[in-house]
């Protein structure tokens, strides 16, 4: 099977200490369902495990759930990681969580694809997700 005629696979992660991970798996589900392929890293992850995870699964896009409200620190760590790694350009950031309209914007001017904020409509998560997957 070559690359594009497999299904796009991402990473769902949960970054720093933030211990409810209800809403992330409710999304991996979502995401299943639509045919993704969806690695879980579980709870309490650094940017440090999500960057080489990512490369480890040979994922096109890592999904970051964070509800603590540490998510400009966390999420600019992961993306510093992948730039030093240099997949900054080849691997799409996605983020979900209690997020504001200032720092939805805020995420976004760091270079993260797309801003999923919580009560995003489930239907709406894949075919999002599929838009900013790298080919």
């Amino acid at each position: 099977m070559t690359r594009r005629e497999a299904p796009c696979r991402v990473l769902v992660a949960k970054l720093g200490l933030d211990g409810h991970d209800r809403g992330a798996k409710v999304v991996a589900h979502a995401l299943r369902v639509a045919g993704l392929e969806v690695v879980y890293t579980g709870l309490r992850r650094t940017p440090k495990q999500v960057v080489a995870m990512a490369s480890d699964e040979d994922v096109d896009v890592i999904g970051l759930s964070i509800l603590s409200g540490a998510h400009l620190a966390l999420v600019g760590e992961v993306l510093d990681g992948l730039r030093y790694q240099g997949t900054f350009d080849d691997m799409p950031v996605v983020v979900g969580g209690t997020i504001s309209k200032v720092d939805a914007a805020k995420l976004r001017e760091l270079g993260v694809a797309d801003v999923f904020p919580v009560r995003s409509p489930l239907d709406e998560l894949a075919p999002r997700v599929l838009k900013v997957a790298r080919p």
